[in-house]
């Protein structure tokens, strides 16, 4: 087999992959392509062109900013040509020795931002806890020395990489996972002994990357420590605002490449689609999103690029773009829809040759414990009955008592109702099917159940993400407060949500429904889920799967980021308080809401990663998140608001006192 190296009369090729399992959809996925490359050429060059012409930004801080921004150009234009190859002429072969290079730079551009980051980390630290020696430390020479140190180690500790690889028989398959490629990937395909390759592409990662983030993790300790001992509140502010860039800079880079990482090293049963996507995201966001950070966090920058918009020839050239941008829309639709018409002409034939829906599904108590459905069913009641008990409780207090009137109280109403519904969505067919035994649910019926489970699992969601934006105005902004969150302003805000979660989930039982089924219709849970039943059909469900995922991760998913979000303009704020005793004030009010989302999101994200990754995972695992998930919130949800509100404690005990005075 070992003459199989790469002898012969053709050189060896390499076989590039673009989205798996969407080969129709390749130009469509170029038109979100092209715009993200465009954002990352055009935000990166702006920032150079703004910093090489701006004198007051020719200082450490922005020269560092310089090199990211180079990094990020030099890491755009490594995948830029196979990337577009793939996806707009459906060029996939690729020659051995270029892949290689290609490798090389992508490595190398890597390792190359990963030290700038350190860099940077380095220039906060010294501005922040030796502000008067900030000019004697970090001066041109130093920098210039800085930046020459991180560009030779990113090309000497990658060319052993490349000198290992190229040595290397191949005698597998030669299809690589992505549409560039990566000494991951590269290495998966060869046949003989790769531990040199493995250990050292191991002890580089730990020695450049690892000592990196454990580099910026102690700076920013320091900092950190250097932040709260000082004593005035806008000097702490100010401090740790010039941060917040940087940080950011430091999650959209490390998070991805560690997911990466993990995956291609312990992920070997996860889809292929799943290691294209987080590759993608690894290469593709750090460069479109860190000119839009430092855009938007930097003064300076914002500053300069209204004066660049200012200009008096701006119109021409946003005419001329909008001209460039319509003919490439014109060619990519006219191309999409004579696809489209191919593609439905095929799916019609089909569907009318073999369509057949099921009259029910026969759904599922808990795998291999049916013979114990009685019992169970007793912890099953129990918490049944707190969560319909507490949340009644929540709803009659805050209604009865005139001092919990307020907007903190009034989305906790709504998040205790969101949670008595999903109680009762659930109620009937789970309690069914531990005491009677009735397991069949009507096709109908069954696409209601779901629609309404989702419904109020998305509302729940934004009820935390408008509690977020509470806890944020009554601590950030408290003497605004009363003016801002309104009970308009309130409600207006629980229909958005309603309307939202309704609008959103519409067409997902219309998708179900247009589905043709076949043989098996059991389900995996005790009501109807989405995952589950899509799981049942045997026609294409590409449809049904990327819609769900976009509607998950442009609501769930933003309502996450923007709590996270929230929490730390808030943190930022208490961080400024004066004394302890109202930082701990503070945070106290912010306590139950965080239980709440926890309690919330950690079950939801497993069950979503269960469902869409963990077909091997027992049936009993996946019943018992199931059940986590639907349960848990709504029986937990009142008994910590219980604990941690004062007010609502002291009415609860206010009402059981009359209660018992009456009684007695």
């Amino acid at each position: 087999m070992s003459a199989s190296n790469r002898t012969g009369p053709s050189p060896l090729t390499f076989i590039l992959t673009g989205i798996p399992g969407l080969p129709m959809s390749s130009y469509w996925m170029a038109l979100p392509l092209c715009c993200l490359y465009l954002l990352m050429l055009l935000g990166n060059c702006t920032l150079l062109w703004m910093i090489k012409t701006d004198h007051s930004l020719h200082t450490p801080m922005y020269y560092f900013l310089s090199m990211l921004a180079m990094a990020d150009l030099g890491l755009s234009l490594t995948t830029l040509p196979t990337m577009l190859a793939v996806f707009w002429f459906k060029s996939t072969s690729f020659h051995f020795e270029a892949c290689i290079v290609q490798m090389y730079f992508i490595h190398s551009f890597s390792e190359i931002e990963s030290g700038v980051l350190v860099a940077m980390a380095f220039d906060r630290f010294i501005a922040i806890c030796y502000p008067l020696r900030y000019a004697s430390v970090l001066t041109s020479t130093l920098i210039m020395k800085a930046g020459a140190a991180i560009f030779m180690r990113g090309i000497c500790v990658v060319l052993p990489v490349a000198v290992l690889i190229k040595k290397m028989p191949f005698c597998r398959s030669r299809v690589l996972s992505h549409s560039f490629c990566l000494h991951q990937d590269l290495l998966r395909l060869v046949c003989g002994d790769v531990r040199v390759n493995s250990v050292y592409g191991l002890t580089m990662v730990m020695l450049t990357k690892g000592l990196d983030s454990l580099t910026i993790l102690l700076s920013y300790t320091m900092i950190i420590r250097a932040i709260l001992s000082i004593i005035s509140q806008e000097a702490r502010a100010k401090a740790f605002s010039t941060c917040i860039s940087h940080l950011c800079a430091i999650l959209i880079f490390y998070i991805p490449l560690l997911g990466l990482s993990v995956m291609h090293r312990f992920g070997k049963h996860l889809p292929p689609l799943t290691h294209a996507l987080m590759a993608d995201a690894y290469l593709l966001v750090p460069p479109v999103l860190n000119p839009l950070v430092y855009s938007w966090k930097t003064k300076q920058i914002r500053r300069r690029i209204l004066i660049l918009l200012c200009h008096r020839r701006r119109q021409q050239c946003f005419l001329a773009i909008e001209w460039s941008l319509m003919q490439c829309l014109s060619c990519w639709s006219s191309t999409a829809e004579e696809e489209h018409e191919k593609h439905d002409s095929h799916t019609t034939w089909e569907f009318n040759g073999s369509f057949y829906q099921p009259s029910a599904f026969l759904m599922m108590g808990i795998p291999g414990l049916e013979a114990l459905h009685h019992w169970i069913s007793i912890p099953f009641c129990a918490l049944y009955f707190i969560a319909v008990l507490g949340n009644c409780l929540i709803l009659f207090i805050v209604k009865k008592t005139q001092s919990l009137h307020e907007p903190m109280y009034y989305f906790l109403s709504m998040l205790a109702v969101t949670d008595l519904g999903l109680v009762l969505c659930t109620l009937p067919t789970t309690l069914g099917i531990f005491w009677f035994n009735i397991r069949r649910i009507g096709f109908d019926a069954c696409l209601t159940q779901m629609y309404f489970i989702h419904i109020l699992s998305f509302i729940e969601s934004s009820v935390l993400l408008a509690m977020a934006f509470d806890r944020y105005i009554a601590i950030s902004h408290p003497l605004r407060y009363p003016s801002i969150l309104t009970k308009a302003t309130v409600i207006k805000i629980g229909l958005a949500i309603i309307l939202r979660g309704m609008v959103s989930l519409l067409p997902i039982p219309f998708l179900l429904k247009r589905l043709t089924y076949c043989g098996k219709t059991e389900l995996s849970h005790s009501f109807c889920f989405h995952p589950d039943i899509m799981n049942l059909a045997c026609a294409d469900i590409k449809v049904n799967v990327f819609y769900g995922m976009i509607i998950l991760l442009s609501t769930v998913g933003m309502d996450l980021i923007f709590i996270v979000l929230s929490y730390i303009l808030i943190i930022k704020t208490v961080i400024s308080l004066a004394t302890k005793e109202e930082c701990l004030k503070a945070l106290n009010t912010c306590v139950s809401h965080i239980c709440a989302v926890l309690i919330f999101f950690i079950p939801m994200i497993g069950l979503s990663m269960i469902h869409r990754f963990g077909k091997n995972i027992p049936p009993l695992v996946k019943t018992l998140v199931a059940y986590i998930y639907l349960i848990i919130p709504p029986a937990l949800n009142p008994i910590i608001y219980s604990i941690k509100s004062s007010h609502i404690r002291e009415a609860l005990f206010r009402a059981l006192w009359r209660k018992s005075e009456s009684d007695w």
